[in-house]
């Protein structure tokens, strides 16, 4: 068992599953390592099905473990952009892999995204 910061690990794959884990996490990370300094409603654009109040919890929780920073641009009317950090950054061969992964398994099953990626956005 691994103890960190007050909790409790089986390993070092349940320590990077505690930054990462679910759905809208890796979703959100993966966009942000991909475009650079997104509003909350261009990344709640981008993720649909999320509602505003988890995505404001997963924002907060990645800010709070430093893998995303967030940049307060004006207070009236209230505007912020996200931006993923050097440690959020460290975790871009995952999103390859997965994106890689995701994309091979959608060609196996008659899907070719990279071909007809425009009509999926």
């Amino acid at each position: 068992m691994i103890k960190l910061n007050n909790k409790t690990y089986t390993c070092p794959v349940d320590v990077t599953l505690s930054f990462i884990g679910g759905k809208w996490k890796i979703l959100i990370l993966s966009h942000l390592n991909i475009f650079t300094d997104k509003g909350f409603s261009e990344i709640r654009d981008n993720l649909p099905g999320i509602s505003e109040k988890m995505l404001v919890q997963q924002l907060k929780e990645l800010e709070r473990d430093q893998l995303i920073e967030k940049k307060v641009l004006s207070l009236k009317p209230y505007r912020v952009q996200y931006n993923i950090t050097p440690t959020g950054k460290s975790l871009s061969p995952l999103f390859d892999f997965l994106s890689e992964y995701g994309i091979n398994y959608l060609k196996k099953h008659g899907i070719d995204y990279i071909k007809d990626q425009q009509l999926y956005k």
